[in-house]
């Protein structure tokens, strides 16, 4: 007589989202210079600054934490046209998400930066990489971009990393303990994307196999490199 297997308890991808409050903001050295740039504001050195980071750095948290204070609209940089630009600058304040050489309506940014100057608006910019290192085929863009200032987000030290996961966590419910964050600060890459990366795995298998979320079940998900198999 054969024995059926247990049926697989399904996973369901329940939405959640990380807060942009200033409450929920992780501070710490490394992005101790953006965070003093958004406080300063409208103190600052130039009307057009941009924010520099690896991926989850925390650029796009300070910039909505700038935005709400000044009022500022948010558009994603991919997404400009010269047609669209007055329209983005009519609060006197942008937010542009994500700037990229590879992406970015060249033209479209350049009037945006002329327009902003001749209103006297502030842009606050995010980019991966400084304007030093873009490849900008309009010649009097690349200069101006170049002139920008620049305010870097550097990788977290311990403290924060460990702070950032459990955070993490609680955007997605996640009750971690002391073991789970000390496994895991230890084991991955301190970087934000692979904090993130870590939890997403360890939340969705904890939901597929019905388990609690404990150090061992961190190990399994380490160890795996995916999520987890309960064959």
């Amino acid at each position: 007589m054969s024995v059926s297997a247990p049926p697989r308890q399904l996973a369901f991808a329940l939405p959640h989202s990380e807060s942009f409050s200033r409450d929920d903001f992780l501070d710490g050295p490394c992005n101790a210079a953006g965070l003093a740039l958004i406080e300063r504001w409208p103190d600052w050195p130039s009307r057009v600054m941009m924010l520099v980071g690896a991926e989850g750095s925390g650029k796009s948290h300070l910039a909505a934490i700038w935005a709400k204070d000044a009022g500022a609209r948010v558009t994603a940089a991919h997404t400009l046209t010269a047609a669209t630009v007055p329209a983005e600058l009519v609060t006197g304040a942008l937010v542009v998400e994500d700037v990229d050489p590879a992406t970015v309506d060249e033209r479209a940014l350049f009037h945006l930066l002329n327009l902003a100057r001749e209103h006297n608006a502030f842009v606050l910019m995010t980019a991966r990489q400084p304007p030093a290192a873009f490849d900008i085929g309009l010649r009097d863009l690349r200069s101006r971009l170049r002139a920008v200032p620049v305010v870097a987000l550097a990788q977290p030290d311990d403290g924060l990393f460990r702070a950032l996961i459990v955070k993490l966590g609680a955007d997605r419910q996640m009750q971690l303990d002391e073991a789970v964050v000390s496994y895991l600060a230890s084991r991955i890459e301190r970087s934000f994307v692979a904090a993130r990366e870590a939890v997403a795995r360890l939340d969705a298998e904890s939901l597929r196999l019905g388990r609690p979320i404990t150090r061992a079940l961190a190990a399994d998900v380490l160890r795996q490199g995916t999520v987890a198999s309960d064959d």
